[in-house]
């Protein structure tokens, strides 16, 4: 990631101020399926943010890796942690995912909200223990206009094609798949 972009997405994070515990819980559009996400196990979100999914899934149970690019997002996220009192059960990182996945265990779920970097492709699916859950949205080129950072239509589905979809849709420019890892 350019400089310059970890400035914006530094900048856009200090702007919000910290997230309040109020506002934790899954992504929105995965909300009908909530009951699907484990509640044991190491779980990992790329592009985590504020941390809002991360501490939602340590309230669950799960121990909780979050990356995002922001160190700003990250030390949010931490704070937020403590003050859900799951910061024994997160760890969050500022890590550029430019560079690839960073190594790690393999998880009983991954969560990716509004990123796509089509280069992880491989390394989330490898992440995915046996019967694992991928949540992934994304920008979207259908009901918005092309743009750098939309996928394409049906792109989710085809990246993810050996898993088992669960739920996958697009529309009103974001495309979403919740998919389980075979056993």
């Amino acid at each position: 990631m350019a400089e310059e972009d970890r400035i914006r997405w530094d900048q856009r994070y200090s702007s919000r101020g910290p997230a309040s515990v109020e506002s934790i819980g899954p992504p929105p559009v995965f909300a009908p399926f909530a009951y699907m996400f484990p509640t044991a196990g190491h779980a990992l979100e790329l592009a985590c943010g504020q941390g809002l999914v991360a501490v939602w899934l340590a309230s669950r149970g799960l121990d909780v890796w979050g990356l995002d690019a922001s160190p700003v997002a990250i030390e949010q996220a931490r704070e937020l942690a403590r003050a859900a009192e799951v910061g024994d059960r997160c760890r969050f990182d500022a890590i550029d995912l430019d560079d690839g996945l960073p190594p790690g265990p393999q998880v009983v779920v991954v969560v990716c909200q509004r990123f796509r970097d089509r280069r992880l492709d491989r390394s989330v699916i490898g992440r995915l223990g046996s019967g694992g859950l991928l949540a992934i949205t994304a920008l979207s080129e259908v009901g918005a206009t092309s743009g750098p950072f939309r996928v394409a239509a049906g792109e989710l589905p085809a990246a993810f094609a050996e898993l088992d979809v669960i739920t996958a849709g697009e529309g009103t420019g974001l495309c979403w798949l919740l998919a389980r890892r075979p056993d």
